[in-house]
C-alpha cells in the first residue's frame, strides 16, 4: 500500500492517466459500474493481470471524494498493474511477474517519471530517517490544506443516479420531482428491473393553439451551479412514430413560461409533401418562452434513414445504448451524443451553441407530441449525471 504523501500523489496521477488512456478524458468523476467493468477488462486484456471492477470503482470514488472514515490503500501489486497498463508493459501473469523478480518495478518506474522520489520496496516497510518523517508530515499537511481548498472552493454539486430502485421515496429524497403525473404509466416505471422506464405519452412543451404545454411524468431536478455538465443514458429506445422522442430538457422554470432547450432522440417522416425515407434523428430546439412562439432548431442530425426492415434492424442494433451530454460554460452549450451496440462508448460533438439562458431545472422526458395516432413506447433510462463546473 502507499505509505506517504508521495505515493498518494503518484497514485492519484496514475489513476488519472489510466482514465485518460481508457476513456480519452481526465478523471473528473468517479466511474459508474459499467465504466469500471470496462476498465477492469481493459487492464486485464492489456497486462494479463486482474484488478476487480469494484476496486477500480472504489479507487476513483475515494480519490475524487477523500474521506478519513473510508480509506483505499491499493497493494503494491495493484499499483504496479496500473503502471504496467499506462506504460504499455508486455502482458504477463502473476506467476511470471513474481518469477522475474520485478514484482513492482513498473510502479517505481512510474513514480520516477512523474517526479516522485525513487524508493525501493524495502523502504515501504521501514522509514529512512527522522528527517524524512518530518518532511512527509509537512507535505501531508500542505496537500491536505490544498485538497480541502480544492474540493470546497466552489461547492460544486456531484450527482449520479443509476435508477436501480426508483421508488417515489427514493426519487424525492434524491431531489427529483415528478410533474404532470399519469398514474397508470408512472406505476410502470419499475417494470424493467435496473431501469427507470418512462413512456412517450401525449403532450409537449411546445406552444400549440388549443393545447396547454404539458409533459406527462416529466422528472426534473434543480441545477445549482451556473456552469455544469449533464448526461443521460438510455437503453433500447428506437423511436418509430412522428414526434415520438425522449431526452433532456433545460428549463428556466417548471411552467414552460421561460426560456428552454430541448435535446431529444426523435423520429420524423413529415417532409411537407416530399417523399423521403423516414429518419431517426437528434434534434435540439431552443425557445424564448411562452411569449415568443418562434422556436429555433439548432441541431437536426439524422442518424438513420428508415425505408425497410433491414434499416430498422440496423437502427435497433446501433441504438442499443444511447446517451446525451450537455456542457454549459457561460452562454455556450456544447452538445454531444453517443450511440453504440455496446455499453461502453465514446461521445461525439454535435454542436456548440450560444444561448442566453440560465437553466434552473433539468428534466428527463419522453413524449409523442399532440399526435394520438403515434404509439406509446417505453424509454429505459439507466444513468444520469449532473456535475457543477467551475466557470472559466
Amino acid at each position: 500500500m502507499y505509505r506517504d504523501d508521495f505515493d498518494r500523489r503518484a497514485f492519484a496521477e496514475l489513476m488519472d492517466a489510466v482514465a485518460r488512456k481508457c476513456f480519452g478524458h481526465p478523471l473528473s468523476s468517479s466511474l459508474s459500474e459499467p465504466e469500471s467493468k470496462h476498465l477492469s477488462a481493459e487492464i486485464e486484456e492489456r497486462t494479463g493481470l486482474v484488478i476487480g471492477w469494484r476496486s477500480v470503482k472504489n479507487y476513483t470514488a475515494f480519490l475524487l471524494n477523500p474521506s478519513p472514515d473510508k480509506q483505499e490503500n491499493p497493494s503494491l501489486a495493484t499499483l504496479d498493474t496500473l503502471a504496467r497498463y499506462v506504460l504499455d508493459a508486455p502482458s504477463t501473469t502473476e506467476a511470471e511477474r513474481k518469477k522475474s523478480g520485478e514484482n513492482v518495478s513498473y510502479w517505481f518506474r512510474y513514480r520516477e517519471q512523474v517526479g516522485m522520489p525513487m524508493r525501493t520496496e524495502e523502504s515501504y516497510r521501514k522509514p529512512s530517517s527522522i528527517q524524512d518523517g518530518w518532511l512527509v508530515i509537512a507535505l501531508v499537511l500542505i496537500v491536505l490544506v490544498l485538497g480541502f481548498l480544492f474540493f470546497h472552493q466552489s461547492n460544486l454539486e456531484q450527482i449520479q443516479d443509476d435508477f436501480r430502485n426508483p421508488t417515489d421515496t427514493y426519487l424525492s429524497q434524491n431531489g427529483w420531482i415528478v410533474q404532470h403525473r399519469n398514474e397508470s404509466y408512472w406505476k410502470r416505471r419499475t417494470e424493467n428491473p435496473g431501469f427507470l422506464t418512462l413512456f412517450t405519452l401525449r403532450g409537449d412543451n411546445w406552444p400549440k393553439t388549443g393545447e396547454t404545454p404539458r409533459v406527462q411524468n416529466l422528472l426534473i431536478r434543480e441545477i445549482r451551479n451556473d456552469c455544469f455538465r449533464a448526461e443521460m443514458h438510455m437503453t433500447d429506445f428506437v423511436p418509430g412514430g412522428n414526434w415520438q422522442q425522449a431526452g433532456l430538457l433545460l428549463l428556466e422554470d417548471t411552467l414552460f413560461m421561460g426560456k428552454s432547450i430541448r435535446l431529444s432522440l426523435s423520429y420524423n417522416d413529415f417532409f411537407g409533401g416530399f417523399h423521403r425515407p423516414a429518419e431517426i434523428l437528434i434534434q435540439a430546439i431552443s425557445s424564448y418562452g411562452k411569449a415568443d412562439a418562434n422556436l429555433e432548431e439548432f441541431i437536426h442530425q439524422p442518424l438513420f434513414h428508415i425505408s425497410n426492415a433491414d434499416d430498422r434492424r440496423i437502427a435497433d442494433t446501433n441504438l442499443k445504448n444511447f446517451a446525451f451530454r450537455v456542457e454549459k460554460q457561460g452562454r455556450k452549450f456544447r452538445i454531444l451524443y453517443s450511440a453504440s451496440p455496446v455499453d461502453n462508448f465514446s461521445f461525439k460533438e454535435l454542436a456548440t451553441y450560444e444561448f442566453g439562458i440560465s437553466p434552473k431545472y433539468i428534466g428527463l422526458f419522453a413524449l409523442k407530441g399532440y399526435v394520438d395516432s403515434t404509439a406509446v413506447a417505453p424509454v429505459k433510462v439507466h444513468y444520469f449525471r449532473l456535475e457543477g463546473q467551475a466557470c472559466n
